[in-house]
This record gives C-alpha cells, structure tokens and sequence, in this order.
C-alpha cells in the first residue's frame, strides 16, 4: 500500500500526461501500421520520440521529476518499442526476400529484452524495489533505437514511405539494425548491478 501511495504522490505533473499521451500512441500507431498509413504511422512515432525527449527535459526544468513519472517514462519507451519489434518483425518475416526474412529475427532481441524488463519492473514494484532509471547506455540504445526506426520508415525495404524513390540496401539495413540490437543489449546488462544492489539491501543486509 505504501508503495502504490509513493507512486499517487504528485502525479499530476506535464511530464506524466505526456508519458500517458505517448502511451496512448501505441496502438494509434499499430493500427496505421496495420492500415497501410505508414506515413501518418511514421509520424506517431516521430511525436512519440519528440515528446519522449521532452518531457524529461520539462521534468528536470520545472522540477516535476516524480515517483511515477520514473516509472511512465521508461513504460511508454518499452511498449512503443515492444511494438515496433512486433510488427517490424512480422512485416520482414513476411517477406519473400530470403535475406529480408532472416533479417526479420533481429527484431526479437528487441521484444525480448524489452519484455523481461517489463516483467521485471513489475515484480520490482510488486516487492517494493524502484525499477532502476535510463543510464547512458539505454539513453543511448534508445536514442539510436528511433534514429534506426525513423530511417526504416523512411527508405527501408518492404516498409519505407520513400522507399519508391530511395531505396536502403539490404546491407546497411541489416548493419544498422544490429548496431540497434547490440546497444540493447549492452543497455540491458547495464540495469543488472542495480537490480543485484536492491535486492542484497532488501533481502541480504539486515
């Protein structure tokens, strides 16, 4: 009950709304994507990515940082990203381009990290532990996450908007990608001495 009072404290706050209009985004986005509007799909996700860089910045300026908000913040992240791995996947393993179809399975390294910390964030608040923040590696795997999404979107095979005029080889698709997926990886590993610290204080070091 504490826990969840910690959260309701000072939620209220313009970097919350945003985290929750950048939530709401997720499925307006899933069904453009869905539709064939890759355009105004490509456009949800450049607001979600602007907002996302925003709201941080409205947190620290105005001190609206709250208990919540270190929560929404990196949720509205992991989903929109659960679900461009989704669906990108889908679309590429769909493909009837060999290569493209192999490629395909880049995607999941994004699911599944995303999805284990999801999980974990969740059994870390159900025991009463603070999911640990972005430190530089996720900014970064983040930042270079949506710059490789956006460039996909824009001339990637298969779904780039511009992909009629220009054309990203398959090479430099696949490159980038996988510069994509090693970061999340690395950002990953990056969370696991906080979760170790939280968990000997809470359980070990009494």
């Amino acid at each position: 009950m504490d826990s969840i009072k910690r959260y309701l404290t000072g939620w209220k706050t313009i970097p919350n709304f945003i985290s929750f209009f950048r939530i709401l985004l997720i499925p307006v986005f899933g069904v453009l994507f869905y539709k064939g509007e890759l355009v105004w799909a490509l456009v949800a996700i450049v607001v979600s990515g602007l907002t996302d860089f925003v709201d941080g910045k409205i947190a620290r300026k105005f001190n609206q940082v709250s208990e919540l908000g270190k929560m929404l913040d990196p949720l509205a992240d992991k989903l929109t990203q659960i679900t461009l791995a989704i669906l990108l996947f889908l679309e590429f393993n769909a493909s009837t381009d060999k290569v493209m179809h192999a490629f395909s399975y880049v995607f999941l390294v994004f699911l599944g990290k995303e999805a284990v910390m999801v999980i974990f964030a969740v059994i870390m608040i159900a025991l009463g532990m603070v999911p640990s923040a972005a430190e530089i590696y996720g900014k970064v795997a983040t930042f270079v996450f949506y710059g490789v999404m956006v460039a996909l979107f824009l001339f990637g095979p298969e779904v780039g908007v511009f992909a009629s005029t220009f054309t990203l080889p398959d090479t430099v698709c696949i490159v980038l990608v996988s510069i994509s997926a090693v970061l999340t990886i690395v950002a990953f590993i990056s969370y696991i001495p906080d979760v170790v610290r939280q968990v000997k204080e809470k359980y070990f070091n009494k």
